[in-house]
């Protein structure tokens, strides 16, 4: 008999994906790339609709993991190359819409559909509200979805990790992404929301909140 492990969202390059399977939705993690790029496919288990966010590298892994059930849509969180190598291959074989924020979507290597703050994306019957984080990128959006029976879930991108915010070049940039976060991610959801990065492990809000004043302080 198989025994599924708890989902811990702790993947790397080669490792087989993380797999979460909450009441309405299922969230399967993988690493891809030379970069450690995480990619997140996430169904709709009432539907069986499927949205992938950033088609990062290894398209033919990607395409793999979406299997026969096809793909609806694939979101962007970033214009940065490494979250959309596998962008043009991905939509080319399944036929499914790119999305990205209207600040990032130029740079993309397909035309996409754009969305703003508060807009949202469907998977089928669940629910994706844009989040838009200025400062690592122009565009840069996390993702939410808000489990009607647990709790709250955010695709951070490259704009939130476990021990700080993701790199930005200048301090008026900083300032922007930081007050961003707190505004609108860290102000609005609680201390059991748990995100996932663009890259690396999870974490949760809660977890990271205590060192917001530290990073405030060291400017990055």
């Amino acid at each position: 008999m198989d025994v599924k492990m708890p989902y811990t969202g702790d993947v790397s390059p080669g490792s087989p994906p993380d797999v979460r399977e909450l009441d309405a939705l299922t969230i399967t993690k993988v690493s891809v790339g030379p970069m450690d790029n995480n990619a997140y496919l996430l169904r709709c288990r009432a539907t069986g609709e499927q949205t992938l966010i950033d088609a990062a590298n290894e398209a033919p892994r990607l395409l793999s993991l979406i299997g026969d059930s096809g793909l609806s849509t694939v979101v962007t969180t970033h214009q940065h190359m490494d979250h959309w190598v596998a962008l043009e291959e991905v939509i080319a074989a399944t036929g499914a819409r790119s999305v990205a924020h209207a600040a990032d979507a130029s740079e993309l290597p397909v035309p996409s559909e754009t969305v703003a703050d508060g807009e949202t994306v469907s998977v089928g019957d669940c629910t994706l509200e844009v989040i838009h984080l200025v400062g690592h990128t122009p565009g840069s959006i996390s993702l939410l979805y808000r489990d009607p029976t647990g709790v709250p879930h955010l695709f951070t991108g490259d704009s939130l990790f476990p021990g700080g915010p993701g790199r930005t070049t200048n301090p008026r940039d900083f300032d922007s992404l930081m007050t961003d976060l707190e505004a609108k991610v860290f102000g609005r959801f609680p201390d059991d929301t748990w995100f996932y990065p663009g890259h690396g492990r999870d974490s949760t809000l809660g977890a990271e909140r205590d060192s917001i004043p530290e990073w405030r302080a060291r400017g990055w």
